[in-house]
């Protein structure tokens, strides 16, 4: 009995606290970390031209050469050695068709670790045929070709950025 008397007191006290924490049984709240994303722009600012699909660009692409447009798209690669290009597509998969980025003047480069960012950029489209020996050296660099001839050339889809936003998860 005595027990009773000691322990009822204890309970209230701590229903009571309870009751007025705050804290619901019914509610969980996730403690786990929310992936922030960041956003850099490199180059020129970008404007408020309309955005055209990358896919559609790279359909017909001469409908395009020579125009100033602003694309969004995927970054499968940048250079390794510099990040003085970068190549884009409509998605990771790299048996589709993208097109290599480069950067008006050589003003500025991006991070070499720029892989798998969300990349928005302003700039002229050129359909260029490369010779041997730059689809080499761009190849020692970490490019890719999907339309290598056989004699060592290709025929490339590309696009002069004057300005670049990239946004990445941290």
């Amino acid at each position: 009995m005595r027990y009773v008397f000691v322990l009822t007191p204890l309970v209230i006290f701590l229903m009571a606290n309870y009751a007025t924490s705050g804290i619901s049984p019914a509610v969980i709240q996730s403690t786990a970390p929310v992936a922030a994303t960041q956003t850099k722009l490199y180059g020129e600012k970008l404007g408020t031209d309309k955005t055209i699909a990358l896919e559609k660009v790279l359909q017909s692409p001469e409908a395009y050469a020579g125009k100033q447009i602003v694309v969004t798209g995927y970054v499968r690669q940048a250079c390794k050695k510099k990040g003085c290009w970068m190549e884009m597509g409509v998605s990771a998969d790299q048996n589709k068709q993208g097109c290599r980025i480069t950067f008006k003047n050589y003003g500025f480069f991006v991070p070499k670790d720029s892989a798998g960012a969300s990349a928005k950029l302003a700039g002229t489209v050129e359909i260029k045929k490369l010779d041997k020996a730059a689809v080499a050296h761009l190849e020692s660099d970490g490019a890719t070709f999907t339309t290598k001839a056989a004699d060592g050339t290709a025929l490339e889809v590309r696009i002069v950025a004057s300005g670049v936003e990239l946004t990445t998860k941290n």
